[in-house]
């Protein structure tokens, strides 16, 4: 989906969120049989911001949060920019393959009607020492504030702790916090009761 040149959004909205759980993971962290409510949580802060066909959505592709979010902004109508780490096929198979289900197809949906930034495309190869998944934060969070850091506006579903590594959900509140950002946290420790 191309966008002219001269559209500036009325606002952005940038997502960050945790995936759906591995299955046999050992401490449950988006557990599959959470995501209606996730989804729904997700709804219900995009109506919260009014998000609508005047505004644009940024997240990543992985399974879970970020494939909820991007689908309930396209139902918003809002238009949709996903960002990810790796080549396509590298980061379907380690961010969304593992799952099962229909997250595969989800993805391909969501690239379909929105576009689709892939990192080593448009930034070259990961520096050495750089983590990919941090940079790809820092990229989004740069393709967010383009048009203005008063129109942002970012929602994040976490549960308040580290990620499995590093780049996680913790990462993208430090760093929209440290610019100024204001977010929405969808505390998942309250969500899932």
């Amino acid at each position: 989906m191309g966008e002219p040149n001269d559209w500036t959004p009325r606002k952005v909205v940038l997502f960050s969120g945790h995936m759906i759980d591995a299955l046999g993971r050992e401490k449950p962290r988006f557990p599959p049989d959470k995501e209606p409510v996730a989804a729904s949580a997700i709804r219900a802060a995009l109506a919260e911001l009014d998000v609508g066909a005047r505004d644009l959505c940024l997240c990543g592709g992985a399974c879970g949060g970020d494939l909820l979010f991007a689908e309930a902004a396209l139902a918003c109508g809002a238009r949709l920019e996903l960002y990810i780490p790796f080549e396509e096929a590298r980061f379907l198979e380690k961010s969304v393959d593992f799952a099962g289900g229909d997250w595969r197809a989800r993805f391909l949906a969501a690239i379909e009607r929105g576009v689709l930034h892939v990192a080593p495309s448009e930034l070259g190869p990961t520096p050495e020492g750089e983590d990919p998944y941090e940079r790809n934060n820092r990229w989004m969070l740069d393709a967010t504030l383009r048009f203005g850091p008063e129109k942002v506006d970012f929602i994040c579903l976490w549960n308040g702790e580290g990620g499995d590594g590093p780049g996680g959900t913790r990462h993208m509140m430090e760093e929209v916090q440290s610019r100024g950002g204001r977010a929405l946290w969808l505390d998942t420790t309250k969500l899932w009761g």
